[in-house]
């Protein structure tokens, strides 16, 4: 293996990141990284680099033999993955930030790589700058690994802080976010969860071996999230985050999802504010452990590509090893769910969906209850998602032993407790 690789560099994309990454690169001659050419989709743009070193030919990038390593920071899924999967069949390594791509693509990237035997890494696919895809891959066994819980978008949790220590409504606090740049002018992407849940489905697979689509992954945004479920959560003494979660069963398995959830304010995630995100993995000898960072923004996307430019100079690559290397978990839905849920008409909710209501409130103009569903009823119905309906999971969220509760609280029912 070659201490110090030369690295020549096909980018992709020069917005921002691509932008970002050329300057420093000239700057850190001791990387021996150079940008050869830079593919990009609109020459007539003024961009701060000389004009010889662009083009518009995504082919004078991959079949170039000097090129041997190809970043790609576009937000095209599609033309990524083209991009990506013909450098990989040519031979190149490959460095990536495109979450979306690489979540809805993830077992023939995997397949990709084990033919070509180049390396793909997305270290900025997940998190920015904090480094937890390689975290999540060389120092925790999949048997050991209790559970992980994030926060792993920072616009979401940029507009949550507002609401909830500003009071801010949901529109006032999103057109902030978009004012400070911390969200797109469409951003349904990141509001109604997609972002999160691609990046939860890269983490899956680096954490238990999982390979999922995102659409195995039950999942929602923050749309619904009211200011009155805010007051809800001061006067108990929490928060609200979009938490993604994943967590070994007891009967087997992983359950996992991506929901806005109770969050108390001594846990690690309480911490996490504005565009910042946290991750809180919890293992058999390390206990807990917390990760924080910037998850939004140029510099800690940047930062984080470079991370893997860097690595590849050693010739790293993902083993994979909770997949190949271990026996690995699958996804488990047979859970149930704590779940608040507030809303303006009880015709909206079906009851009967519900093994049990434990907390029922009416005479508000906002109603809302506290109840346990099954995760594969919310897969299979869509009405807490609709008509301004907000769902958030407890903090303890996840019941396992639902008989055994049941059985409990009919016992307490016979003997006129409750």
């Amino acid at each position: 293996m070659s201490e110090h690789k030369e690295l020549v560099i096909g980018l992709f994309g020069f917005g921002v990141v691509g932008e970002g990454l050329y300057k420093v690169l000239q700057q850190t001659p001791s990387l021996k990284a150079v940008i050869k050419k830079a593919c990009i989709k609109h020459p007539d743009k003024k961009r701060n680099a000389p004009g010889s070193l662009f083009t518009t030919d995504r082919n004078e990038l991959l079949n170039d033999k000097d090129i041997n390593l190809i970043v790609e920071v576009i937000d095209d899924a599609k033309a990524g993955f083209e991009i990506v999967s013909t450098a990989l069949k040519n031979g190149k390594d490959v460095v990536s930030s495109s979450k979306k791509m690489i979540a809805e693509n993830l077992e023939t990237l995997l397949k990709l790589q084990q033919e070509t035997g180049s390396s793909l890494l997305y270290e900025s696919a997940a998190c920015a700058s904090i480094p937890v895809v390689r975290n999540l891959e060389e120092y925790y066994d999949n048997d050991l690994l209790h559970s992980i819980r994030a926060i792993v978008n920072g616009s979401t949790n940029f507009i949550l802080t507002k609401i909830f220590e500003e009071n801010l409504s949901f529109r006032d606090a999103l057109l902030l976010a978009q004012q400070l740049g911390f969200a797109e002018s469409d951003p349904t992407l990141d509001v109604e969860g997609f972002d999160a849940l691609n990046k939860w489905t890269i983490l899956l697979l680096h954490a238990y071996g999982i390979v999922a689509h995102p659409e195995d992954i039950l999942f929602n945004g923050i749309q619904n999230i009211a200011k009155s479920d805010a007051q809800v959560a001061k006067a108990r003494g929490q928060q609200i985050k979009l938490v993604a979660q994943a967590k070994k069963l007891i009967n087997g398995g992983v359950g996992a999802y991506v929901l806005p959830q109770f969050v108390s304010t001594e846990t690690p995630l309480s911490f996490v504010k504005n565009e910042y995100n946290g991750v809180v993995i919890e293992s058999g000898f390390a206990d807990q452990q917390f990760f924080y960072g910037k998850g939004a923004g140029s510099f800690p996307t940047a930062s984080a590509v470079l991370s893997d430019i860097s690595a590849l100079r050693y010739e790293y690559r993902y083993e994979y090893k909770k997949l190949y290397h271990h026996q690995p978990h699958q996804l488990n839905d047979d859970i149930y769910l704590k779940v608040f849920i507030s809303f303006t008409d009880l015709a909206f909710v079906p009851k009967e969906a519900f093994e049990w209501i434990e907390e029922w409130h009416a005479q508000e103009s906002r109603k809302y209850l506290s109840g346990v569903i099954a995760l594969k009823k919310l897969k299979e119905q869509s009405w807490w998602k609709e008509n301004g309906t907000s769902l958030i999971v407890e903090a303890d969220g996840i019941i396992e032993d639902i008989e055994e509760r049941k059985l409990k609280k009919k016992s307490l029912e016979l003997a006129g407790l409750l």
